[in-house]
């Protein structure tokens, strides 16, 4: 009997998969479970049913085309292959392509790019278009009809405007970054006070490139106010969220970014004719006014006009004068009284009197400083003399001398020396370096025995 390895029955079983026609080309529905998303752009998840789980992985080069993202709880049909996994002994479901069962998957992208962006707040961006523009962009295929019908309401409805095309792809996989590009064209070159973005009408895939995410940001990124004009008035794109404002058709676009001139030119006339008549108003009213100040007696006779404020001039020229003589007055009474006292109070005098009391106060102070010096000079001649008469030099000068060990430490007793020891004998002229020979003792009634 031949026992296989783990490794070559799994192989075997997979060749058995993989050589099976019907499961290389397999059509399955189910929902799904279970989805992640790898940072390498593979998708892992479950495709289950009611009774069953299976297996599924949908690498990054076949969902890179999907328009939707999957979710859990999806219902979704795909296509794909069932092969073995070897290293985890099961088999699984390569997913090939992938679409919404139900709903159609552009759809199911469009709803959810709706969503995400409008809770990012992209569809808040709603600028006023401006009334009378001088620069209309227009950014849409030069060869479509679209652009001919722009331009053709335009210049019928308000001609004194100057129109620049910026050219782009409006279908195909290209068209979105086109668009993109043109966009941010026309801000750089900054001339467009509005811009039509848009095309004529198609199938929702002719339509897809104002339904990407980019297209969607470069609208809401746009400095220059954006109208939107993509396909018939039923429908409905991504940019015409994410714009200032939807036309639902190219030639309502025109319509709506300029003015009729004919109702521009009534407009002028009928302010021209408000204002002739406010005008008019104007001047009767102030000939009205002209007419009575001329009539008042008033203006017959001006001076009554600065009658009044001579007077009250005059009055408070007077009140000025009493007030700078009442002011002047007063200085003159305190400058006498100020001149009074410095009268009264002779402060030559004092200054006199205060430094004769200085020159006496030096006088006593120099007295007083030399009799402490006197004393505090005899209590240190008296200080010295007692120490002379302590001081051992003087004792010295009478005859002794005084006896040192080589440590300096003063010899008051034999004992404290011995014999061959050094010892220093100090002199009152000096000092003698001596050796012990001999120690001798002895005391007799308080005096050294003559030895």
């Amino acid at each position: 009997m031949q026992y296989l390895s783990v490794h070559t029955l799994t192989k075997y079983i997979k060749r058995k998969f993989d050589a099976d026609p019907y499961l290389n080309d397999i059509h399955v529905k189910g929902e799904i479970s279970n989805f992640k998303r790898h940072s390498s752009g593979h998708m892992y998840f479950t495709l289950k049913d009611e009774k069953a789980r299976l297996l599924s992985v949908m690498f990054a080069s076949a969902n890179r085309t999907l328009k939707f993202m999957p979710e859990n709880g999806m219902k979704v049909l795909v296509t794909g292959s069932v092969s073995v996994y070897e290293a985890g002994g099961s088999y699984q479901l390569y997913v090939k392509s992938m679409q919404p069962d139900g709903i159609g998957a552009l759809y199911l992208a469009f709803e959810q790019l709706k969503e995400k962006l409008e809770k990012e707040g992209l569809f808040q961006n709603r600028r006023p278009i401006p009334a009378y523009p001088k620069v209309i962009g227009v950014i849409t295929s030069p060869t479509g009809a679209a652009v001919r019908d722009i331009i053709t309401t335009i210049r019928r409805r308000y001609p004194v405007a100057e129109i620049i095309l910026h050219p782009a792809l409006v279908q195909g996989e290209n068209a979105a970054p086109s668009i993109v590009k043109a966009i941010e064209q026309a801000n750089r070159i900054g001339k467009a006070d509005v811009l039509i973005v848009g095309r004529g009408g198609g199938s929702i895939e002719e339509l897809w490139a104002f339904n990407e995410e980019i297209t969607a940001r470069a609208i809401f990124a746009s400095n220059i106010p954006v109208i939107s004009a993509v396909g018939h008035e039923t429908d409905f794109t991504i940019a015409d969220f994410a714009a200032d404002l939807r036309a639902p058709t190219p030639t309502a676009a025109a319509e709506l970014a300029v003015p009729h001139i004919d109702d521009v030119r009534e407009k002028i006339l009928h302010l021209k004719t408000r204002l002739i008549r406010n005008m008019r108003e104007k001047v009767r009213y102030e000939k009205s006014r002209l007419a009575y100040l001329e009539r008042s007696p008033v203006l017959t006779n001006p001076y009554r006009l600065i009658r009044q404020q001579i007077e009250q001039a005059d009055r408070l020229t007077d009140r000025l004068h009493r007030e700078a003589g009442r002011l002047i007055g007063t200085a003159e009474e305190q400058t006498r009284n100020l001149h009074g006292r410095l009268l009264r109070n002779r402060p030559e005098q004092k200054l006199l009197q205060a430094r004769r009391n200085f020159t006496s106060l030096e006088a006593n102070l120099v007295k007083q400083m030399q009799a402490v010096l006197r004393e505090k000079q005899h209590r240190f001649a008296k200080n010295i003399s007692a120490l002379e008469a302590l001081s051992p030099l003087k004792v010295m000068e009478r005859g002794y001398s005084l006896a040192m060990a080589e440590d300096g430490t003063i010899l008051k007793k034999t004992s404290q020396a011995k014999t061959g020891e050094t010892i220093r004998v100090r002199l009152t002229d000096g000092g003698l370096l001596c050796t012990v020979d001999k120690i001798e003792r002895g005391k007799e009634n308080g005096r050294f025995i003559n030895f």
